[in-house]
């Protein structure tokens, strides 16, 4: 079976004060997203691929501090112009806005988030975040916007969708910033592929960290696809979140 085709999904309409927000992960049989605390080594050449193509679908692609701090973080598409010329057909920037969600303002200035001239960033940082870090931040050109204690979330969406004008959002993580967006009930689609590895470790994070659920209380998923590749022997599976 050939793999799944992600540059082109067919989405309903966003909700009048969010994106659409789709959330994609890589993990392990056994439910784990890193092996030596970091996602490399999990998914395969496909897994990038695939997470390229969602990104061609996306306005804005958020990634959390945590993982912006161990891993990087950027729009681009691989250098894969087909991909390119995609967004290009459709009126769309040649990448997303890119951006992340601070509560310190502890970010890593010299990551190529902050330093490249070909894509937009816009930082999303607490009104508790010291003000040393903001004026470092802001000095680095990039657009840093408020949001305020125990409401993240729902304010940074609010912005995007009212300000950015943005109607796909795409979570690429981590863990935290998964249930945050779930405990807000702002998840809409799951991407996720199922890499052929076993990490094991108690303590090892999974794709949504944070509280535990009640029976009652867990989000419920439909399955819309499940693409087995023999070649790479990963599964690729797509939900769409209850509301």
């Amino acid at each position: 079976m050939p793999k799944p085709d992600y540059t082109s999904l067919d989405l309903p309409e966003p909700p009048g004060d969010r994106p659409y927000v789709l959330l994609n992960m890589v993990m392990s049989i056994d439910g784990k997203v890193v092996i030596e605390e970091t996602e490399q080594g999990i998914g395969s050449a496909v897994d990038q691929r695939l997470m390229r193509e969602l990104r061609v679908n996306a306005d804005i692609i958020l990634n959390g501090a945590s993982t912006l701090r161990k891993s990087g973080s950027s729009p681009r598409l691989g250098g894969i112009q087909e991909l390119e010329q995609i967004r290009a057909e459709r009126g769309l920037t040649r990448f997303p806005v890119v951006a992340t969600l601070s509560a310190s303002g502890n970010l890593p200035l010299e990551r190529i988030f902050f330093t490249a001239g070909d894509f937009q960033a816009v930082i999303y940082l607490s009104e508790v975040a010291p003000e040393v870090r903001r004026r470092a931040i802001e000095a680095t050109g990039r657009s840093v916007v408020t949001v305020p204690r125990g409401g993240e979330v729902p304010s940074m969406l609010r912005h995007m969708r009212n300000e950015l004008g943005a109607k796909v959002l795409l979570l690429e993580g981590g863990p935290t910033l998964n249930a945050q967006f779930f405990r807000e009930n702002a998840v809409d689609e799951v991407f996720l592929t199922v890499g052929p590895v076993i990490v094991g470790g108690s303590d090892t994070i999974t794709p949504v960290e944070g509280t535990p659920y009640l029976r009652a209380t867990a989000p419920r998923l439909d399955l819309i696809s499940a693409v087995p590749l023999e070649e790479s022997g990963e599964v690729f599976l797509r939900y769409r979140v209850r509301h």
